[in-house]
C-alpha cells in the first residue's frame, strides 16, 4: 500500500500533503490533551509495532505482496489522534531511510495508512461496542479525573470476548477503506495526466484496473492479517499492562511517582524483530510498486503494459541509505534485521525526545 515515488503527479502529491496538514495539526492538539505525559515515550512502541507489521511481507491473491500496517492497533492502545502521528513517523523513516514510499508520496501515505486507517478502525471498533451502563466503556475526559468530585475508578470497560470482536472488524475495514483510497489515487492518475501521445504520465491503470488489483487482495488476505495482528497484540498488551489502554488513559487520573514497567511489549517488539525475515519469504512484487524498469513488462488483463510512463521513468528520487531493507555486502536477513532494529530504535527515541520538554506538564482539564 506504499506508493512510490512517481506513480503520483506532483499536483496529486501537493494536495494530498496540503490535506493532511490540518488532520495533523489536530493530531497533535488532541493527543497533547488526550495522552498522559509519562505515556507519550511510549508511543514510541506504538509506531514500532506499526514499522514491524509493515516489515512482515504475505503473498496476496494474484501473485502479489502485501502487509499489515496496525494503525487501528495503536488507535485502541493510544487513541485515534496519537496513531495518526506514530504512523506518520514510521512512514517517513520508511520513505527516506529505506526508499519504502515515496518521499513526495508521504502525504497521501499518510492520508491513507496514518490517517483512514487509524480513525476508521478505532470509530468502527467504538461503534461495534457501543454503550455500557450509559457510558462508553466507562471512559470519561481525561481531565475528569484530576480531582474532580466525581472521579472515579476505572472499571476496565467492557469485558469478555466483545471487545477483541470490535478490534477485528474495526481494523480489518480501517485496512480495506485506506487500500481503497490509495487504488482511487492511483486509478485517477491516467484519467487526469496524459502525453501527446495519450499514455498515461504516471501511474498507468485507470480506476477499472486499480480498483479490483488492491482491493480482491486486501479484503481476500491482508484485511484479515491486519486484524489477527491487531487482535492478538491488543490481548496481549490488555492482559499484560492492562493501563496501556486509550479508554483507560481518558478515564483514570495519572498515578504520580509509580513508574510502571512495560517488559512484555518491549519483549514482544524484540519477538518481532528477530521474527521479521520471515517477510523476506513472500515472492513477488506488491501490486503498484514496481520500478520504472519493470513496469513496461507487467502484464495485466492478459497483456504487458508496453511503456514506461515518462513521469514515472524522469521523475525525481531520493537515494536512500539502505533501499528495500538491505545493505550492500551483507547477507539479506541480517540486513533485514538490522533495518528493524534501526527503525525501531530511531521511533523510540524520536517519541522520547518529543517527551522531554513535556515533563511536568498537566494535561489541561
Amino acid at each position: 500500500m506504499h506508493i512510490p515515488e512517481n506513480y503520483l503527479s506532483p499536483v496529486s502529491c501537493a494536495v494530498m500533503g496540503a490535506a493532511m496538514i490540518p488532520v495533523w495539526v489536530h493530531a497533535v492538539k488532541k493527543t497533547d490533551r488526550e495522552l498522559p505525559k509519562e505515556k507519550l515515550p511510549l508511543l514510541g512502541a506504538g509506531a514500532a509495532f506499526s514499522f514491524l507489521a509493515m516489515m512482515f511481507n504475505v503473498p496476496l491473491v494474484g501473485g502479489t505482496t502485501g502487509h499489515a500496517v496496525g494503525g487501528t492497533l495503536i488507535a485502541l492502545l493510544f487513541g485515534p489522534n496519537a496513531a495518526c502521528l506514530a504512523v506518520s513517523v514510521a512512514l517517513l523513516l520508511q520513505a527516506v531511510i529505506f526508499g519504502d514510499g515515496g518521499v513526495l508520496a508521504f502525504g497521501a501515505n499518510c492520508f491513507n495508512m496514518a490517517f483512514v486507517l487509524p480513525y476508521v478502525g478505532y470509530g468502527v471498533y467504538r461503534l461495534l461496542l457501543g454503550k455500557q451502563n450509559g457510558r462508553t466503556s466507562d471512559a470519561r475526559p481525561y481531565g475528569a479525573s484530576l480531582g474532580t468530585s466525581d472521579a472515579r475508578p476505572y472499571e476496565g470497560g467492557t469485558g469478555g470476548i466483545r471487545p477483541y470482536v470490535a478490534a477485528f472488524i474495526g481494523s480489518y475495514v480501517g485496512l480495506n477503506l485506506a487500500a481503497l483510497c490509495c487504488a482511487v489515487e492511483f486509478g485517477i492518475q491516467p484519467m487526469l495526466f496524459k502525453d501527446a501521445a495519450g499514455n498515461a504520465l504516471y501511474c498507468p491503470y485507470d480506476l477499472g484496473v486499480a480498483i479490483p488489483a488492491m482491493m480482491i487482495p486486501h479484503l481476500a488476505v491482508a484485511g484479515f492479517v491486519e486484524a489477527v495482528f491487531t487482535v492478538a497484540v491488543f490481548a496481549l498488551v490488555r492482559k499484560t499492562a492492562p493501563d496501556l489502554s486509550y479508554e483507560r488513559m481518558l478515564a483514570d487520573a495519572p498515578e504520580a511517582g509509580k513508574k510502571k514497567k512495560y517488559i512484555p511489549v518491549f519483549a514482544l517488539i524484540a519477538v518481532l524483530i528477530a521474527a521479521c525475515p520471515l517477510g523476506l519469504l513472500a515472492t513477488g512484487t506488491a501490486w503498484g510498486e514496481w520500478g520504472a524498469d519493470e513496469i513496461a513488462e507487467i502484464v495485466t488483463d492478459g497483456k504487458a503494459l508496453g511503456y514506461t510512463p515518462s513521469g514515472l521513468e524522469s521523475g525525481w528520487s531520493l537515494d536512500v541509505p539502505m533501499p528495500d531493507y538491505a545493505l550492500e555486502g551483507m547477507n539479506e536477513t541480517l540486513a533485514y534485521i538490522l533495518s528493524a532494529v534501526i527503525g525501531v530504535a530511531l521511533l523510540i527515541i524520536i517519541f522520547k525526545l518529543i517527551s522531554i520538554p513535556m515533563k511536568g506538564r498537566r494535561n489541561p482539564s
